[in-house]
């Protein structure tokens, strides 16, 4: 498992999830983000196969020094995998400086927050297609075993992590996930704050004209029990 590389304690991070080369959406978060006092910015992946501009989109992420893990859809592109989807690029729309950016991204990176230890992967853990969903019953979260296993290993107190496209925040033990959603035009725009100091995940709503709307705040407990 690689650690984020930073003895600091982290307070307060902001979170992208899933961008899909929305571009557009990534500046305007940005911007944003780059207003606010955090101590990170961070991406769960996915970064990659959709509408938008590729190049600009991992330019931006090199500009503003954001803490990027690599997704699904980065695995199926640098294995030639899955190209047939919907708005899939291939090598040859990017440059080498972004096909050795994209290559050295990591699976996951560990962080310690002022609350406990951070997990920032793209699913859960080493699988990049898991995740929880907001509508996920009981009888499909007893059956997540990645879910599961990072539950039982005691190692951390947070996930961040994307995947789903679904803004989420949701504890099991003593473990919190956030998921901070996607920048992706049909599935809720958004991106996240998580505040480890005050104890609380802060949406904001992404609009196509560059507009920034908060949303939801969820308070992240430090223990619960199911």
């Amino acid at each position: 498992m690689m650690d984020g590389g930073s003895t600091q304690l982290l307070k307060r991070i902001g979170v992208l999830g899933d961008i899909h080369c929305e571009d557009g959406r990534l500046a305007a978060a940005l911007e944003f983000l780059q207003s606010q006092s955090l101590d990170l910015i961070c991406a769960v992946g996915d970064l990659v196969d959709g509408p938008g501009d590729p190049h600009r989109t991992i330019e931006m992420l090199r500009q503003f020094n954001v803490i990027t893990v690599r997704g699904n859809h980065e695995r199926w592109l640098l294995k030639n995998e899955m190209r047939g989807l919907p708005d899939a690029q291939t090598r040859f729309d990017f440059t080498a400086l972004d096909w050795a950016f994209l290559n050295q991204l990591p699976l996951w990176l560990t962080f310690e927050t002022v609350a406990g230890r951070l997990l920032l992967c793209h699913g859960l853990g080493a699988d990049d297609m898991a995740g929880v969903w907001p509508f996920d019953n009981s009888l499909t979260l007893h059956s997540n075993l990645a879910l599961w296993q990072l539950v039982n290993s005691g190692k951390f107190q947070f996930v961040v992590n994307g995947h789903t496209h679904h803004r989420l925040v949701r504890s099991f033990g003593e473990l919190t996930i956030i998921n901070a959603g996607t920048l992706y035009r049909k599935h809720s725009p958004c991106f996240c704050i998580a505040d480890f100091d005050q104890l609380n995940a802060q949406f904001f709503n992404l609009y196509s004209d560059g507009g920034i709307e908060p949303a939801e705040q969820f308070p992240l407990p430090t223990k619960t029990i199911l």
